[in-house]
């Protein structure tokens, strides 16, 4: 089907050498033939993800972004063994293969899945899948379901209980976030100082429950159904899974979820098709959220300025690479303007909720 997602050639300064990867992969995967194909998929601005093909199979590999990276950021054995041990809980998770931990091979550490065939939307809902408001709005459901399932998930039964420590989460989220962003700080970016002080008077005790946080779940980390698109047959990117509060995670996910009414220059940092007719509003995914998880959310404003910050200090994080020279992607020359427009959406939000 022409809509699934597309690799493209890969950007000036990430190339990979096939003849590296080559042997190394035949060593590792039983069954390969051949030479692989490498091109890059152009969505993602942390981990640079390829897609190899063989003569009759397909692989993703994932590696680190070139340049400057943040502590503990990029970890590819951690994502590696997320893929492999929370498959048992949630089967949306591809198949890793192989971690590869010798940076001789291709300059750094990576790891290669399976490729989940399907449709990633992107900015806007193709004309070609023909949903209207309805069907829409059913898959945004959909969406918010698989959210809720994966905060339901046995961690412990996957293996997975020493991947985060989630007491204590929501203070170290804020005082992390703090830190990362004065680190990542350029002459020309916004200092966030009123904003950080309010989440650090605001701040709500964890929720009792604790669960795994994706971290980065939106609309273009799915994967849906070549023949039924209304169904999710993958959730990708797991560089930041970890344990802690699911009300963290909803902020996290609110912070990408721009809405119809939402003002022009916001529009413009759109990614995903949240805006479309029969997607719920911000307040109405909270809700829905609450239904079916039994979870209350009553601290909405606090949950979304959060997400807000964290998006801007993995933009600032991104951005000081560009500033200093260490990336060469020329769409990361923008992300100083969404770090301010960032910052001016939380600061009025929290104004709103002082009156």
């Amino acid at each position: 089907m022409a809509l699934n997602d597309q690799s493209t050639q890969i950007r000036p300064g990430e190339e990979l050498d096939a003849s590296l990867i080559d042997p190394y992969l035949k060593a590792h995967i039983p069954g390969l033939s051949g030479t692989p194909t490498i091109s890059q998929f152009p969505g993602g601005a942390s981990n640079l993800t390829y897609l190899l093909e063989y003569p009759g199979q397909e692989f993703v590999l994932r590696r680190p972004p070139f340049g400057h990276k943040a502590k503990s950021a990029h970890d590819m054995g951690r994502e590696y063994r997320i893929l492999n041990q929370l498959k048992d809980g949630f089967p949306y998770c591809p198949k890793a293969y192989v971690h590869c931990t010798d940076k001789s091979v291709i300059g750094a550490e990576f790891y290669v899945m399976e490729r989940v065939n399907g449709i990633i939307l992107r900015s806007d809902l193709p004309a070609e899948l023909g949903l209207d408001a309805t069907r829409t709005e059913a898959l945004c459901k959909s969406f918010i379901d698989k959210f809720v399932e994966l905060h339901r998930v046995d961690y412990s039964a996957c293996g997975l209980a020493d991947l985060g420590k989630p007491e204590g989460y929501v203070a170290r989220q804020i005082r992390g976030w703090s830190e990362r962003y004065e680190k990542a700080l350029t002459p020309d970016a916004p200092k966030w100082e009123a904003v950080r002080a309010w989440l650090h008077d605001k701040m709500p005790a964890d929720h009792p429950t604790s669960s795994i946080v994706h971290n980065d779940y939106r609309f273009d980390n799915v994967i849906l159904d070549p023949h039924n698109p209304m169904q999710i047959i993958g959730v990708l990117d797991w560089e930041l899974t970890t344990l802690g509060d699911p009300l963290m995670d909803l902020g996290n996910t609110l912070a990408y979820w721009i809405e119809a009414a939402d003002p022009a220059p916001v529009q413009l940092m759109r990614r995903q098709p949240s805006n479309a007719p029969g997607m719920l509003t911000r307040r109405e995914f909270v809700d829905y959220y609450a239904e079916r998880s039994g979870i209350r959310v009553d601290n909405f404003d606090f949950y979304y300025t959060y997400g807000l910050f964290r998006l801007a200090g993995i933009v600032q994080q991104i951005y000081y690479r560009f500033f200093h020279g260490q990336t060469q992607d020329k769409r990361f020359a923008q992300f100083i303007q969404m770090n301010k427009l960032l910052e001016q959406m939380s600061l009025n939000v929290i104004g709103k909720s002082a009156l």
